[in-house]
This record gives C-alpha cells, sequence and structure tokens, in this order.
C-alpha cells in the first residue's frame, strides 16, 4: 500500500529532531520551562510528542532528578524512550486512568484555543491522552498562533491502510485534497506507532468550525483520528526567543 501517493510530498516530523532556527528553539524552551513549572511531584503525567514536548520532559527531569515520583504515560514511543532515559518512570496505559496534567505542542493553535497536531504522527494516542487529562497545557513558539485552524499546516488524519483509498476518495468529494505521508526519502508510507498511515488534509480555506469537520470526518469508515483537538486545551503557553511567556486560557 506504500507506493503511490497524491501530489506534494509532505515529510513526517522526527519529534525529536530539532528545526535549525536558534530563536523558535529559545521560544519553545521558555514555553517548556513555563508549562513544566505547573508539574508538581507525584503527580500522574500524560507526555505528549515532537520537539517541545521533549524540551518538557527534559526539563521535568531537570526539576526531579529523583525521578519526582511521576507515573508517565507517554503518547509515543519516542517520547517513551526519551523520559525513560532521562530517569523519569513511564508504565502503559491502564483501564481507569486518568492523569492530573498533560504537556504537549501543537502545529497551530487559534484564537479560541483550538489545536492542530499530529505532525509526529501521534494524534490518536495524544488525543486520547488528552482527553482523560484535567489538564492539558500546550506549549508552541509564536509562528504556531493562527487565526484558525488549517491557516498554516494541513489536518493529519490517521487511517486503516486498507481502507485509505476509499477514504481519500471520501474527503475528496468533500473538496478535501489528501495526500498520503511517506517516510522521508522514501515512497514508503509513514506508520504510526499504532501501525496505521497519515493522510495530510489541506483544506482550501481557514476552517471555521472545527468541530463540525472532526465529526464529519470522523463519518468516513476507515478513519481512526484527526488532528483537530477542539476544546481540550486549557492553557497555552507561547514562549518567545527573550525568554518571556505569554499564557492564554480558555475562558
Amino acid at each position: 500500500m506504500g507506493g503511490a501517493f497524491l501530489g506534494t510530498l509532505i515529510k513526517p516530523r522526527d519529534p525529536l529532531r530539532l528545526p535549525m532556527d536558534p530563536g523558535v528553539e529559545r521560544a519553545k524552551q521558555s514555553a517548556a520551562r513555563a508549562a513544566a513549572a505547573q508539574v508538581v511531584r507525584g503527580q500522574r503525567l500524560g507526555l505528549g510528542t515532537g520537539s517541545t514536548a521533549a524540551y518538557a520532559v527534559r526539563e521535568i527531569a531537570r526539576r526531579f532528578p529523583d525521578g519526582g515520583g511521576f507515573q508517565c504515560v507517554a503518547s509515543s514511543a519516542a517520547t517513551a524512550t526519551l523520559a525513560g532515559e532521562l530517569g523519569l518512570s513511564v508504565r502503559d496505559l491502564a483501564a481507569g486512568d486518568s492523569f492530573d496534567v498533560m504537556l504537549d505542542g501543537a502545529d497551530e493553535v487559534s484564537d479560541r484555543l483550538d489545536l492542530t497536531k499530529g505532525g509526529g504522527g501521534a494524534l490518536f494516542r495524544e488525543k486520547l491522552l488528552a482527553r482523560r487529562a484535567k489538564k492539558l497545557l500546550i506549549m508552541v513558539d509564536p509562528t504556531k498562533l493562527v487565526p484558525r485552524l488549517g491557516t498554516r499546516t494541513p489536518i493529519p488524519v490517521e487511517v486503516v491502510p486498507f481502507a485509505r483509498p476509499v477514504v481519500v476518495e471520501e474527503l475528496g468529494k468533500r473538496g478535501l485534497p489528501a495526500i498520503l505521508r511517506t517516510v522521508p526519502g522514501t515512497t514508503q508510507s509513514f506508520r504510526s506507532d499504532n501501525g496505521l498511515e497519515i493522510l495530510d488534509v489541506r483544506p482550501p480555506t481557514p476552517i471555521e468550525d472545527p468541530g463540525a469537520l472532526d465529526a464529519e470526518i470522523h463519518g468516513i469508515p476507515g478513519v481512526l483520528e484527526t488532528g483537530l483537538f477542539v476544546g481540550l486545551a486549557e492553557r497555552v503557553f507561547v514562549g518567545h526567543a527573550d525568554g518571556t511567556v505569554e499564557e492564554r486560557v480558555r475562558r
């Protein structure tokens, strides 16, 4: 199923490979420090995926060199490996789990604090943990702020490989062109930690009602999850290169 794809290649981001812009990296580090400062010893933590989430994991480990007594569940194998190497206790998700805090990054943050996520391919697990968290704290640099979702990045959709051609067709009927995400430098389809494929969907215009679009895409057989996170974030920490952090709170 991994050969053909439609349109321009969109490469998945390596969650732990950081971009080269030093100003952006300082901004992300500032946001991660501010969010990690909200963590209290002994809490149950959901850990997101991506470069900014990795900064937060490192900051938590720095603040609590003894491991902090945390119970952590990670949204990806990459984050689980990083947290474990830094001395944090990571375990699998269990029945009845809930989390005091989840920390994660985002690809877009709208004025209403809705999110586009899934650039690292962990959207299903990230959303599952976010929905089980009392507080979802999001960390971004200013480039991720948009008036409406779909402005600067495509919307990831995780799909069953067998159903992918039908999902692409159904999305096309709705005016939503979809591109199969591939492994960088190859024509092989990228697979999530769930073994599924990712379609990157580019709406023709910014999204007016992300909740309605999320529900509509979920109605297509073969779709597991979308990267539209609507009404989940409690706070967004926007870091800046000078070390200052702006905190936005959902009203």
